[in-house]
């Protein structure tokens, strides 16, 4: 048997995303046996990331100021607008260096079977950034996922009013993917957005 206070730990570490019951234990007794050097630093940052993090008003960016240090950037092209679903989509675009534009976050997708409807999402938002004048370019990078799709579909009508470009970003074979081995649906992308060599 084991301590109410442990049980607790466990708890809370198997709503982390990816983690289940068993996880979580071998996670709670990993810390357990590392206190000084894992354990007390990794709860002293949490506590200060608590308290200092906060959303950003502008493109919904998780950072330790607001605006975000990206929307704080005059250096980036203020003409391309990229969305993505989640934080972690503009962490992973952000990663490459490629994109030097701005970013919108929507906090998720459209779903009639969850009942996320544009309202729940930030929506009406993107809507007033697309208006605005210096924009000329609003990239969709949502997931491929059904509900992602839908999205995209309902966000570039919604942003024909807009008077910008709409583009998304292109789906297929990967670098380094072998074409036996893909799935129906991605070959089927593939040869419909094939392009000239």
């Amino acid at each position: 048997m084991i301590g109410t206070e442990i049980e607790h730990l466990i708890k809370l570490l198997s709503r982390l995303p990816g983690y289940g019951p068993r996880s979580a234990r071998r996670a709670a007794l990993h810390l357990l046996k590392n206190r000084e050097s894992l354990m007390r630093p990794l709860a002293q940052a949490l506590g200060i990331a608590a308290d200092v993090i906060v959303e950003c008003p502008q493109c919904h960016n998780l950072d330790t100021c607001a605006p975000c240090s990206i929307c704080a950037n005059d250096g980036r092209d203020v003409s391309q607008l990229c969305i993505v679903e989640d934080i972690s989509d503009l962490w992973a675009i952000e990663k490459t260096g490629v994109f030097k534009g701005y970013y919108h976050v929507l906090g998720g997708t459209l779903s009639a079977l969850d009942g996320i409807g544009p309202e729940d999402l930030s929506v009406p938002h993107l809507l007033q950034r697309a208006q605005e004048p210096q924009v000329k370019e609003v990239i969709v990078a949502l997931n491929a996922t059904i509900d992602g799709q839908t999205t995209a579909h309902y966000l570039s009508d919604c942003l024909q009013s807009a008077n910008v470009a709409t583009t998304q970003l292109a789906h297929g074979v990967p670098i380094g993917g072998q074409i036996d081995y893909m799935d129906d649906g991605t070959l089927t992308t593939a040869l419909k957005s094939r392009k000239a060599v």
